[in-house]
Order: structure tokens, then sequence, then C-alpha cells
């Protein structure tokens, strides 16, 4: 019997499709990157115009914010919002979902931070 055999029998098995369908395997690729859970953070304490989160990270280009902010926004975590006036301004805020999100993964840290030590790299 192969191994991939062998997996399948015991349920331990698991398909590049199942892989790709997971929900949590689309939600770690989303903010799993290098400035997504930044991002959600600084907007975490209230709204954010372009300008003041760019100065707000540092390393971040400006392409990469507007690439992150764009793809939180498409999944729903973001919001964005033009205000009108003499200048127009564009301010970022978390939605109801983007709130929910933090809450998990101030979760996620808390938990890494208690379990750095117990990783072999870290000891």
């Amino acid at each position: 019997m192969s191994t991939d055999a062998a997996r399948a029998s015991k349920g331990t098995f698991v398909t590049v499709a199942e892989h790709e369908a997971c929900p949590v395997t689309r939600l770690l690729r989303r903010v799993g990157d290098k400035w997504s859970p930044v991002v959600i953070r600084l907007l975490a304490t209230g709204a954010h115009g372009f300008n003041e989160l760019d100065r707000s990270i540092e390393g971040i280009s400006r392409r990469m914010l507007t690439r992150t902010l764009r793809g939180l926004q498409d999944e729903g975590f973001v919001s964005r919002t033009v205000r009108g006036g003499k200048a127009m301004r564009v301010e970022y805020a978390l939605t109801e979902l983007g709130a929910s999100l933090r809450d998990q993964l101030a979760a996620l840290g808390g938990w890494a931070a208690t379990h750095q030590t117990s990783r072999p790299e870290q000891r």
C-alpha cells in the first residue's frame, strides 16, 4: 500500500483541492502576509487616512500599502470612505468583520508571545 493510500485509509489524507477550499487557508493567505496584520492593528485604533497609515508603518512602500488596503477591502475587512471638502480625504477603517478578525489576530498574537520560547528554534 502506498503512503498516500495508507494515510487516506486512516482519514488523514488532505487533497490539494481540499486544502485550497479550506477557509483557514484562504484567510491565512490574505492576512498572513507581512503588512496586513500591521494595517489591521493600526485601523483597530480608528479610521486613518492613507498618508497617516503611510507615515505610521515604517518600511512599507506606498505601492505595497495600496495593494494591502485593496486586498483587505476586497475581503470585506476594511472600508474606504472618500470625504469631500476643500481637500479630498480618503479614510480607511475596519468593518465589523475586520474588527472581529482583529480580535482573533490579537488572540493568536497572545498565544505566539506565550509560546515563543516553546519552539525548538527559540530555545
